[in-house]
C-alpha cells in the first residue's frame, strides 16, 4: 500500500512558536518531548533506536528520510526510542536491496508518530537561535490552546532522570565466556554497537542495570569497567556516580562514553550543565590534545562537563576538545587507568576515526593485568 501524508499537523514549541506539516502515513497522533536536531546524512534507523534520544522529538536535517528503508539488524536497542519524528520529505518507497521493510512499517511497529512536509531548515535555524526546548507534534491543529496547556505540564530535560527508563531490568551476558577479558558494563542507555566493539576485541561482558551497586559489579571479578551512554540529565544519577567513585578507588580500568563520561566527571567533583542546543550529528570535529590530530566524530548529547573545573582539577586532564565551541570532549585521570569521551567511537554507520579508544581501553586492561602479575 502506498501512503500519502495528508492530515495537517503542527509543531508547537514551548515558547508558542508554531511550524506546520503533515502526518506521515495519514495517521492521527500527538507526541511530546524536547525538540532537537541531528545533522547526519545517513543512519536514521540507528538514530531512532539510540537510547540516548529517549524523550526527544527528532528533527532530521537531511531532506530525505526513509529512502533506503529499514534493516532489522541495524538497530542500537530493542525498538524506537525517540518520542517523535519531524522531517522534510518522508519516503514511503525504498530502493535498498537488503532492507527488510519500509521505514513506515518499522516506525509503525513502535507506534511512533511522525510528521513530514515541515520546513526543517527554518525549524533547525530557530532551535539554533533559541535553544532546545519542549515541544509537541500533533494533528490536533485546531486545539492549540489545549496543546499549550498539556505541553506546559511536560517536565524539562534539565534535572530529568531517564536512564531508568531505558536500562536493562536484569543483568545479561554478551560475547564468548572463554574470551580473554571480562568487562562489567553499567547500562544507563547502552548502544548495541558499543557491545559489538568490545566483543570483537576479546571481551566477555556482563551488562548490569543502571542502579546496580558496585559490590555486585565487583563480585563478577571483571578486568575492567564500562559506563555507557544514555539519556537525560546526569546530575540525578547518584547511584551511577557513586559506582564510578568506587571503581576509581578500586583502581581497575574504567572507560565511559557520553553520559558515562559525564558520570565520571561528576564522580571527580566536576559539575555538568545543559547546553544551548547540544551536539547531534556524525560530522563533529574534535581535536585530540594528546596527539594533535583531528577527528570527525558522531555525537549525541545535550549536556556537557565544566571545562574550567576540569582544567583546574589536580587529578584530571582534558584530552579532547570540540573544535566548534571548545567544549570538553574527553578526559583522563592522572596516574589512573580511567578515561572518557563525550562522543561515540562506536559510531554506526560512521565515522570511525575514534575507534582507537576501544583499543586504548584494552591496552589499559592489559597493562593493569601485567602489573598485578608482577606484584
Amino acid at each position: 500500500m502506498k501512503y500519502q501524508a495528508k492530515r495537517k499537523a503542527l509543531i508547537l514549541l514551548a515558547d508558542g512558536t508554531i511550524f506546520y506539516g503533515k502526518s506521515v502515513g495519514d495517521r492521527e497522533g500527538t507526541a511530546f518531548g524536547e525538540v532537537c536536531f541531528n545533522t547526519g546524512m545517513t543512519g536514521y534507523q540507528e538514530i531512532f533506536t539510540d537510547p540516548s534520544y529517549f524523550g526527544q522529538l527528532m528533527v532530521t536535517t537531511n531532506a530525505h528520510i526513509g529512502n533506503y528503508g529499514a534493516n532489522t539488524d541495524e538497530v542500537e536497542s530493542e525498538g524506537v526510542k525517540i518520542a517523535g519524528l519531524i522531517c522534510k520529505n518522508f519516503s514511503y518507497e525504498y530502493s535498498r536491496p537488503d532492507a527488510d521493510m519500509s521505514l513506515l512499517e518499522f516506525l509503525d511497529q513502535s507506534e511512533l508518530f511522525a510528521i513530514s512536509d515541515v520546513d526543517t531548515r527554518a525549524l533547525v535555524s530557530y532551535i539554533r537561535d533559541n535553544g532546545a526546548m519542549n515541544a509537541v507534534i500533533s494533528t490536533r491543529v485546531e486545539e492549540v490552546d489545549a496543546l499549550k496547556a498539556e505541553l506546559a505540564k511536560v517536565p524539562s530535560m534539565e534535572g530529568l532522570e531517564l536512564a531508568s527508563s531505558v536500562s536493562t531490568r536484569e543483568p545479561y551476558f554478551v560475547g564468548d565466556p572463554e574470551a580473554e577479558f571480562r568487562i562489567a558494563a553499567l547500562d544507563i542507555g547502552i548502544k548495541k554497537n558499543i557491545l559489538r566493539n568490545l566483543v570483537k576485541r576479546g571481551a566477555y561482558i556482563q551488562v548490569f542495570p543502571h542502579d546496580t551497586a558496585f559490590e555486585t559489579l565487583k563480585a563478577w571479578n571483571p578486568d575492567g569497567y564500562f559506563i555507557s551512554n544514555g539519556p537525560g540529565d546526569p546530575e540525578p544519577l547518584k547511584s551511577a556516580v557513586e559506582v564510578a567513585r568506587q571503581i576509581i578507588a578500586e583502581g581497575k580500568p574504567l572507560f565511559g562514553i557520553c553520559l558515562g563520561h559525564q558520570v565520571i566527571a561528576l564522580a571527580n567533583g566536576v559539575s555538568t550543565y545543559k547546553m544551548h542546543h547540544g551536539h547531534r550529528g556524525i560530522n563533529h570535529p574534535v581535536k585530540n590534545l594528546l596527539t594533535g590530530k583531528g577527528e570527525i566524530t558522531s555525537q549525541n548529547h545535550g549536556f556537557a562537563i565544566n571545562r574550567e573545573e576540569t582544567e583546574s582539577h589536580p587529578e584530571l586532564e582534558v584530552t579532547h576538545l570540540h573544535l566548534n565551541d571548545q567544549t570538553v570532549a574527553g578526559i583522563r585521570m592522572k596516574g589512573k587507568p580511567v578515561f572518557s569521551v563525550q562522543y561515540h567511537p562506536e559510531a554506526s554507520p560512521g565515522p570511525h576515526d575514534a575507534e582507537y579508544l576501544f583499543d586504548d581501553f584494552f591496552r589499559n586492561i592489559r597493562e593493569h593485568a601485567s602489573k598485578d602479575t608482577v606484584v
